[in-house]
């Protein structure tokens, strides 16, 4: 009855994300009396697993798992709770778990809830707090299958270190041959740069940049905070920036430590999307930009004269 957690891998590199499962299955499992176990696909650097509570590693690998593909990994995940006997799948919030999860629950048969923020109040049914309305309200959701499929908002638990081995186990799962509809042709991937699915902090511009040639003193930011570079839907409508940096309810959803907001008036779409955040910093020009209604801190002032100023100090600071 072990916990099954899918630890997700790029480029044969754990993300952070698994690790923050691993944390949290690792203390529902105490509670539990139970163990946990990690599903990984086309990765064998596992070893890190262990630092954070795992007890088993399931390696499967499979020459029609090379790019991430929803059906195949859905049934590749659904394959190692059903060899593991697992009450408990946990996935992370990642636009790739979010579409293995629903597609995951139908194949176990199982209950899913999406954006949990705190460990199980109750194991039976399964109480769980998460995350509604685009971040504004909580609600407490029960499940009552035998078998619960759920993913964790992204930074809500944390990393706990954990001490132990784990013993690692190679799996080649067995793939419907009509199982998926989605042919994948191509993977284009941004190379020597912080992801936004992987960053602590982003900083992103909006059209108070003015124009794309402007996005140099955002980079150089980002640079000096090790964060990702995102950008507002305008400003990706427009071509200013890739629609990969598109962050917020209609882009990508943004829950790091640290978000600063410059340019960005704050349409609704745009907060609800990167409201999970811990810290909001907003720099605009406009004292009655919405974005400062939900700030944590708010500079009025001219990106411009603000910007350079705040690299200035920060790599003063960083040199000391």
């Amino acid at each position: 009855m072990s916990i099954l957690i899918y630890a997700e891998s790029a480029d044969g590199k754990l993300k952070k994300v698994a690790f923050e499962l691993a944390s949290y299955a690792k203390k529902v499992a105490e509670s539990w009396g139970t163990t946990v176990t990690a599903i990984t696909i086309n990765n064998s650097n596992t070893s890190e697993l262990a630092t954070y509570g795992v007890d088993k590693v399931i390696c499967a690998s499979h020459s029609d798992l090379d790019k991430f593909n929803a059906r195949n990994y859905a049934e590749v995940v659904q394959q190692a709770a059903k060899k593991e006997n697992s009450s408990l799948v946990v996935l992370s919030a990642t636009t790739d778990s979010l579409y293995i999860g629903p597609m995951l629950s139908i194949f176990l048969g199982a209950g899913f809830a999406s954006n949990v923020v705190s460990l199980p109040s109750s194991q039976s049914p399964l109480r769980l707090k998460r995350t509604a309305f685009s971040n504004k309200a909580f609600v407490v959701s029960e499940l009552n299958n035998s078998c619960n499929v759920i993913s964790i908002a992204k930074n809500s638990f944390g990393l706990f270190p954990s001490t132990g081995a784990a013993t690692q186990e190679n799996f080649v799962p067995t793939l419907s041959a009509t199982a998926s509809k989605v042919d994948v042709t191509g993977v284009e991937k941004s190379t020597g740069k912080v992801t936004i699915a992987d960053a602590d902090i982003v900083v992103s511009a909006g059209r108070g940049l003015k124009g794309p040639e402007n996005w140099g003193m955002i980079e150089e930011l980002a640079t000096v905070l090790g964060a990702a570079t995102a950008c507002s839907k305008p400003v990706s409508d427009l071509g200013w920036r890739s629609h990969s940096e598109h962050v917020g309810q209609t882009g990508k959803p943004v829950a790091t430590n640290l978000y600063i907001a410059i340019g960005i008036s704050g349409a609704i779409q745009h907060i609800a999307g990167v409201n999970s955040s811990k810290v909001k910093v907003v720099i605009n020009t406009d004292p009655e930009a919405p974005f400062f209604k939900v700030a944590d801190y708010g500079v009025v002032g001219d990106a411009f004269e603000v910007v350079p100023q705040l690299i200035e100090k920060l790599k003063a600071f960083k040199a000391q």
